[in-house]
């Protein structure tokens, strides 16, 4: 059964520890193919479970060793009708995946136990996170990823998050759609070099669109996918940060166009990261979700923990 759905630790103080960065170290430390960037594939071998397996020990191990609460996302990041059409995956199959992706982080929970430990359904964008080439009303937002939503809300998952997101009206329909399963909700936004979304807002207007269309009810914001020095700048003390919990940074200071072109990994600099993100969370307090993104790997994940807590 979900354990933390009605009340969720991760906004009540502590650092909890957060990562998304396992596709990029699967793809470029693995040397394993990811056809469209997705994971929830690897659910269908009993290799690709164990692999799965393995990457949440590992991240529960990192955050027990330094006394952090920890929040496992599950691999359901693409597993959307849009998304996997092109790998052949009709509605059927995804709802099974998202059900069988779920019923793996549950499982691996409960045999490491509760530190506590947060499972984390998430739901992707529907287009391209760095560069949507269409945009959703908030309505048709909704309607469209309802359809994953509403499979999540029936598993043990405790929280639904809506990862990457690249403008408001995506954000808005997530939440419209996880409020109304009762589920808590959270948005990360995505955000470019200049540190403003995709699509033109600043992380602030985005925040404050989504809280006055849904009537605030995301439990929280962050920011994932970006450096540190892409969105430090940004960070103030008006009334929107309070909202922002959490920021899951990528190791490389690249673009999001140069990453996508990168034939190599950049994984950047962990102990550096560490400390930047241990600066963010020294100078804004209510930012105690820490995590990796793309090319950060547990070394990355020892070293913000380290940082952190220590600080």
């Amino acid at each position: 059964m979900a354990l933390h759905r009605d009340s969720i630790p991760q906004i009540n103080g502590g650092v909890f520890l957060d990562y998304a960065g396992m596709e990029t170290d699967i793809i470029f430390s693995k040397g394993m193919e990811l056809p469209g960037f997705a994971s929830y594939p690897l659910l269908e071998s009993e290799d690709g479970r164990k692999m799965l397996a393995e990457y949440m020990r590992a991240f529960i191990e990192v955050s027990r060793s330094h006394g952090a609460g920890v929040i496992i996302e599950s691999p359901t990041w693409l597993a959307n009708r849009d998304r996997a059409a092109p790998l052949g995956y009709s509605p059927k199959d995804l709802a099974a995946l998202n059900r069988q992706a779920i019923a793996l982080v549950s499982k691996v929970r409960s045999e490491a136990g509760d530190l506590p430990t947060i499972i984390c359904g998430i739901i992707g964008p529907r287009d391209d996170a760095y560069a949507p080439t269409e945009q959703m009303t908030a309505k048709e937002a909704e309607a469209y990823h309802a359809e994953q939503v509403n499979v999540l809300a029936e598993t043990e998952a405790d929280i639904i998050g809506g990862y990457t997101v690249a403008y408001p009206a995506e954000a808005i329909g997530m939440v419209q759609a996880i409020k109304k399963t009762g589920m808590p909700a959270m948005i990360s936004f995505t955000v470019e070099t200049n540190g403003r979304l995709p699509t033109g807002e600043t992380v602030g207007e985005a925040i404050e669109q989504v809280d006055a269309a849904t009537d605030g009810f995301a439990s929280y914001f962050m920011i994932n996918c970006a450096h540190p020095d892409h969105f430090v700048d940004i960070l103030s003390d008006e009334p929107w940060m309070q909202r922002l919990r959490g920021v899951m940074a990528n190791a490389s200071r690249c673009s999001h166009a140069e990453l996508d072109e990168a034939t190599e990994l950049d994984d950047g600099d962990p102990v550096e990261l560490g400390q930047q993100l241990a600066e963010i969370h020294g100078n804004h307090s209510q930012i105690s979700i820490l995590g990796g993104c793309c090319g950060t790997d547990m070394r990355h994940l020892n070293q913000i923990a380290k940082s952190a807590i220590t600080n």
